[in-house]
């Protein structure tokens, strides 16, 4: 098969990833509406456990292993139980169309993180946009001015932990999969579901809707989650890696089609800025994998 078509396909699969996230926040921020956020999030991660357990059994892999308590699994699941818990919390109290476009700059902090912390050299290019990047962010919150909502760091939270998530999933031993490392990043969010319903108040008995909204956003979410590996399997990750940003014009149409969100010109503006420094940066990355790739062809 030629890269021409993987490419297509390892693109279209990304797109339906994005699509599947997009429809597991859509489920997500309909139950908090009604529910406590620590209960949409114990919920959560019951059901995400014993899915990614039941795969991983499967797989061969075993559930406890001492290989689960290094300091980069666990430094990993801290990463995780942050930007869960900040995520799902930007979700239910701000527009979804701002909490995604916040969510975007993600991967911006994995780069900073990555030169930070793990001696990732990066150049004064992606510096820039590394900075621009976190410049679209302000605009996107608006500190200091009528618009800026104190709810709004949720989603800024969120981009801290998932990307210090990432940024320690490169130390963690190669004898933990992929299955046990969704199975644990599950679990800890059920203690923290928990902890966070002690704060807001009594368990809200789950309707069948919510039994049916609990279900679709696992389904939704598993799915996402095979189709990107999946995705990044087949294609070049330089080609497909950009279409992770559909995911915020996804959650622009749900959060205008589904909750009659109307997003203001600051989010468009800052989500726009976002998006374009992502994109200059993995450009500048697939540049740089050029340039080490061609003395070791000569």
């Amino acid at each position: 098969m030629s890269n021409g078509v993987e490419n297509f396909q390892g693109s279209l699969l990304m797109v339906a990833a994005m699509a599947g996230f997009a429809m597991e926040d859509l489920f997500v921020k309909s139950m908090s509406q009604h529910m406590p956020v620590g209960e949409v999030l114990m919920l959560l991660g019951l059901g995400g456990t014993a899915i990614f357990a039941a795969f991983a059994l499967k797989n061969g892999d075993r559930l406890f292993s001492r290989d689960l308590l290094a300091p980069a699994v666990i430094g990993r699941n801290f990463g995780e139980l942050v930007g869960t818990l900040a995520f799902v919390c930007a979700i239910a109290f701000t527009p979804l169309a701002q909490a995604s476009a916040i969510l975007q700059a993600t991967p911006l902090a994995v780069t900073l993180g990555a030169a930070l912390f793990l001696g990732e050299k990066v150049g004064w290019r992606r510096w820039s946009a590394i900075m621009v990047g976190f410049a679209g962010v302000l605009v996107v919150i608006r500190p200091g001015t009528e618009g800026f909502s104190i709810l709004s760091l949720f989603a800024v939270v969120a981009v801290v932990g998932l990307a210090a998530r990432d940024v320690v999933t490169r130390r963690v031993p190669r004898t933990i999969t992929s299955m046990q490392l969704a199975t644990y990043g599950f679990a800890t969010v059920i203690p923290a579901g928990a902890g966070l319903m002690v704060l807001q108040g009594p368990f809200v008995p789950p309707t069948a809707l919510d039994y049916a909204q609990i279900a679709g956003a696992l389904i939704f979410g598993t799915a996402g989650y095979y189709a990107l590996i999946a995705a990044m399997r087949i294609g070049e990750v330089a080609v497909i890696t950009p279409f992770r940003y559909t995911r915020l014009i996804f959650a622009l149409i749900i959060g205008w089609a589904v909750f009659a969100e109307k997003p203001d010109l600051w989010t468009l503006v800052g989500g726009a800025i976002i998006v374009g420094s992502g994109l200059y940066t993995l450009a500048r990355q697939r540049i740089r994998a050029r340039a080490n790739a061609a003395p070791a062809k000569a």
